[in-house]
């Protein structure tokens, strides 16, 4: 068991969605074990990204929509810690905050979702595939360019709803989410993330706090994971340096192979017919807290996918 923690009561902000709230959950769980004697609040914060829900989100403002309101609670001081998830959280950390804690990681993979298929390439032409993901759609179009594509958002529930209305032949999310809801069931198939790469920190967590807040981060210290915050260190690194957006459809994936990190990178255009697709390896000890030699990888993969021309799929 931890030291007692400074604080005595810990506010923990997050998206008012079932997932966020699962997310919470299990942070606060973990936190718990750790110091029994403090009394952890979760607060709801509705987000601009939860509140918009018709467009894809790379016209309404990015990644940053589902952070502000966030940010801006634990600024003035209504909660001390945030939990998103890390694929949401721009690569670049607002002023005056810090990811203070990434834990062990779920499974990164994305999944098909369909009561009809079982593989994106056995539907038929005209099948109707739901995202809001400018990565999901480019690498459904390359595996199959018959199918359409159309914008999908909301929380898991409500894509899954849109889908047995209907609407949708089949839906592509993230296994995370799903396995932390416990809806494994509805997985029609989990897609290979060397072919269809994950997005950068897909099933990560990010624990967040402002940057002033020794305390805070010491009392989450103790849940980072060291072998899943290179990975992510390397994905971000890589995504940074080919100035990632939401308008751009970037992926990346890092993994182990005993102290061999192993990061695959991908950038298209939207209907995936142009796409890089490479990978690198570097030696990283997975136990080292020094996150360098996972940044250097992220930053050369980029470098090559920049040699490689990779300025042309970029979008202002």
């Amino acid at each position: 068991m931890a030291t007692a923690p400074a604080l005595p009561r810990l506010q923990i902000a997050l998206r008012k969605s079932p997932l966020s709230l699962c997310h919470a959950q299990y942070i606060r769980d973990r936190l718990l074990a750790l110091y029994p004697s403090c009394e952890i609040v979760l607060r709801g914060v509705t987000t601009q990204g939860d509140l918009i829900v018709d467009r894809p989100l790379a016209d309404i403002g990015g990644k940053g929509l589902f952070i502000e309101a966030i940010e801006k609670s634990m600024a003035d001081g209504a909660a001390q810690l945030a939990v998103h998830s890390l694929k949401d959280m721009p690569m670049e950390v607002s002023e005056g905050f810090t990811i203070a804690a990434v834990p062990a990681r779920e499974d990164p993979r994305d999944t098909l979702v369909s009561d009809k298929y079982t593989s994106i390439e056995s539907m038929p032409a005209g099948a109707i595939v739901g995202t809001s993901s400018l990565r999901r759609e480019a690498q459904v179009r390359r595996r199959n360019p018959g199918v359409t594509v159309n914008v999908l958002r909301g929380n898991v529930a409500t894509r899954m709803a849109r889908m047995q209305e209907g609407r949708y032949d089949a839906i592509v999310l993230a296994a995370a989410g799903i396995h932390r809801l416990e809806l494994n069931h509805r997985i029609a198939a989990y897609l290979d993330p060397d072919e269809f790469v994950p997005a950068v920190g897909q099933g990560a967590l990010a624990l967040e706090c402002c940057s002033d807040r020794p305390d805070v981060i010491a009392m989450v210290a103790p849940l980072i994971d060291l072998p899943t915050l290179h990975a992510v260190t390397a994905e971000r690194a890589f995504s940074r340096k080919l100035a990632g957006s939401c308008k751009t459809p970037i992926a990346g994936h890092a993994t182990f192979r005993g102290s061999e990190l192993r990061l695959v990178g991908l950038i298209a255009s939207r209907d995936g017919q142009d796409m890089i697709h490479a990978e690198m390896t570097a030696h990283v000890d997975p136990r080292d807290p020094n996150m360098q030699a996972a940044d250097t990888l992220g930053r050369a993969l980029g470098d090559e996918f920049i040699a490689r021309g990779a300025a042309r799929f970029q979008t202002v």
